[in-house]
């Protein structure tokens, strides 16, 4: 062998080497973060353990919480993130897909990419400053306006029984349902977007309207990943702390009533957590905070797999 080609060599080694020393590094950091989800859940799991020796089952199904009494319930707060996240994603889905059909479909390139920036927008506004506005001017309009027009006209029903308040369960799903379209419209108008140009040319050379090319070649094609978008935003819903705790009411109780005020997960760990008055009360409010990471978690995991589905069939699609 000559002295050019064991220099060749040495050189191909060295680059083989940084390649495994990169590729063990950047693995490294993956580990990490799985290594430090790993710890947060396991940190929260040994200090809720008291709470969870002591309640069991019962903290899940109780509903009183009396710190003074060493009694805890987690189920009005458990009710109150359900409830307020699961209305609210009723109301965002609707506008949020509505708008990145817009966007996508209908809308001229400027107009869409601008109304597209407004509404990535929405996202970078702090939760407080929701949370300012709702108490400001949002509950005074809710307790003035739309909660005596309900009450009058459908006060029939459980849930617009009860006098206005403005603050509570409605105020609490209006926010959310505000923080969460920005989410729920990026990510539908990406899955949109992925939609092959030729199955729409297909639909519209066979005869489909607009509306029809829509409905019969874009959303069937994109639905998984519309759900998942759905999902995604249900995971910041549920997870809301500081807009919600301003507006919400704060009281742990189990109402129909979406005029009553209500209490969150996230909402009583920030009012509570600084002031917890044992060690029994700090665990019962990290046991909450366990429940509410584990359903993230689970919320997350679905969202993540519903998308993956569809860039997965996008990119069988272009193989073909």
């Amino acid at each position: 062998m000559s002295h050019d080609e064991e220099v060749r060599d040495a050189r191909f080694a060295g680059r083989f080497d940084g390649d495994r020393i990169f590729k063990g590094i950047t693995l490294g950091f993956a580990l990490t973060v799985i290594l430090i989800l790993l710890l947060m859940a396991a940190g929260m799991a040994v200090e809720a353990l008291p709470a969870m020796k002591r309640f069991g089952w019962k903290f899940v199904s109780g509903s009183d919480w009396d710190a003074v009494q060493g009694s805890f319930g987690a189920l009005p707060y458990i009710w109150g993130s359900i409830v307020s996240s699961a209305l609210a994603i009723i109301a965002a889905t609707p506008l949020s897909v509505g708008t990145a059909i817009f966007i996508t479909e209908l809308a001229p390139r400027k107009l869409g990419g601008a109304i597209a920036s407004l509404v990535e927008l929405l996202a970078a506004i702090p939760s407080v400053i929701y949370g300012l506005w709702g108490v400001v001017v949002m509950a005074p309009w809710l307790q003035k306006t739309v909660e005596p027009f309900l009450i009058e006209h459908f006060g029939f029903l459980p849930l617009f029984r009860g006098p206005p308040y403005g603050v509570g369960m409605l105020a609490a799903i209006f926010i959310i349902m505000i923080m969460i379209i920005p989410i729920i419209t990026s990510i539908t108008k990406e899955v949109l977007l992925a939609v092959p140009q030729s199955q729409k040319e297909a639909a519209v050379a066979l005869g489909a309207t607009k509306w029809e090319m829509i409905r019969m070649a874009v959303l069937p094609y994109g639905r998984s990943g519309i759900l998942g978008a759905v999902i995604l935003g249900l995971g910041r819903a549920i997870g809301e702390t500081m807009a919600v705790t301003m507006v919400i009411g704060n009281t742990p109780q189990i109402s129909l009533s979406l005029l009553d005020p209500a209490y969150t997960m996230p909402s009583v760990i920030a009012n509570e957590f600084a002031e917890a008055t044992s060690k029994l009360h700090s665990s019962a409010l990290m046991e909450i905070g366990l429940i509410l990471l584990a359903l993230t978690l689970i919320i997350n995991i679905t969202a993540r797999v519903l998308i993956w589905s569809v860039t997965s069939k996008q990119s069988a699609g272009g193989r073909r």
